[in-house]
């Protein structure tokens, strides 16, 4: 029975990493149509559509040490939940913009309450030896969430623009499960966030920020470029980039092996494989390299993400949830926030502005102080023994 418990708690707490990826990604294929609907509100209003969440997740991140110490793990999930399904759906009905920023607003703040949860409840309820394989799946839920959610919405922004909102009903799914298996237990320890706690995490905070900075030049350029510089259609080119996500989503599936027998070099891979990717994306000269250089980059992200929550998880033992795991997911989504902001403008100042293909150069030098970062700072630290018995 015990077994058949810890099957369902698991996958409830994996239910809900199919969720945090698509609080910003899943609308961006609908913000063509929005910005139709909303013609006379400028462009910084219409990309907030799909960044401010992450501003709105950074801050609840920062206090989620506090909102557990006076509730429990399962009311947290289920008013994060809740709030997750009600702003994302109703969201539909808006049409008016400072109503939709708002409900975006509310969004970010639900992903902020589940977010620590979804991998901060894999280092509580279970022990390092099974963290691997679970962060690996977490990280390939979570992967898979963005696949499903962004056809979805690219699906239902056909009908109309606001349909794409009803993606946000997935949330139902997860709802169910918490209420029905998720443990009613009160995570907070010993441990909290500060500057002690930052200080000790930093490696994986650090790391996190890197690979978000990195990844997210992939979305924020690839398509641009990709039709100026090749003959693919905008179908082929969507066809790469979700085939660059199912990548991240095998790999993902594949992270608890890999992480065993390879564990001393693991914390390699993601930058190396990052690097060599955006180095096919910047000199290649055929299609080919676009797709070599994808399952470059669909592999480090795949790996990347589920190795720090791994380490950090490991690190902060039963106190992750409330240690570390708030300060990964807030680094996570700083990440995708200020990436545009940082590649843009070195762009501009570091190459000629017909080179359209300088944000992947500015990729492969911040691919380079990743791999810095992480020689001198993460030492290796393996997992424990499996139980053979």
């Amino acid at each position: 029975m015990k077994t058949q418990i810890s099957k369902k708690v698991t996958f409830t707490i994996l239910s809900i990493s199919l969720l945090t990826v698509m609080a910003g990604a899943a609308m961006a294929p609908a913000l063509g149509t929005i910005r139709e609907h909303f013609s006379s509100s400028s462009d910084i209003l219409i990309q907030f559509v799909v960044s401010l969440p992450a501003l709105f997740i950074i801050i609840t991140n920062l206090w989620f040490s506090y909102i557990c110490r006076f509730f429990k793990t399962k009311t947290i999930a289920v008013v994060g939940l809740l709030l997750y399904v009600t702003s994302g759906s109703v969201a539909f009905f808006a049409d008016n913009m400072v109503l939709l920023l708002i409900l975006r607003s509310l969004l970010g703040i639900s992903v902020g309450l589940i977010m620590p949860l979804s991998t901060g409840l894999l280092s509580f309820y279970f022990p390092p030896k099974e963290q691997a394989k679970l962060m690996g799946l977490a990280g390939a839920m979570s992967q898979m969430g963005g696949v499903i959610a962004t056809m979805l919405a690219g699906l239902l922004a056909n009908i109309a623009w606001n349909y794409a909102f009803l993606v946000y009903l997935l949330g139902l799914i997860a709802l169910t499960l918490v209420l029905a298996y998720l443990p009613n237990d009160r995570i907070t320890a010993s441990g909290n966030i500060s500057i002690k706690s930052l200080s000790k995490f930093h490696p994986s905070v650090t790391g996190m920020l890197f690979v978000m900075v990195i990844f997210f030049i992939f979305p924020t350029n690839f398509a641009i470029i990709s039709s100026q510089t090749t003959n693919l259609s905008s179908d082929e080119i969507t066809i790469i980039m979700v085939g660059l996500d199912l990548v991240a989503v095998f790999m993902g599936l594949l992270f608890g092996k890999i992480m065993n027998v390879m564990p001393k070099i693991m914390k390699y891979f993601a930058p190396l494989l990052f690097m060599f990717g955006y180095i096919c994306y910047a000199y290649g000269v055929s299609s080919a390299y676009l797709i070599v250089g994808s399952l470059l980059i669909g592999m480090a992200n795949g790996i990347a993400i589920p190795y720090l929550n791994t380490i950090a998880s490991i690190k902060g033992g039963k106190d992750a949830a409330t240690t570390v795991m708030p300060l990964i997911s807030a680094s996570l989504y700083l990440g995708q926030f200020i990436s545009p902001i940082i590649v843009n403008p070195l762009s501009k100042a570091l190459f000629n502005q017909n080179d359209i293909s300088s944000p992947y150069k500015i990729g492969i030098m911040i691919c380079i102080l990743f791999l810095i970062q992480t020689f001198l700072t993460r030492n290796y630290q393996s997992l424990p023994p499996r139980n053979n018995k």
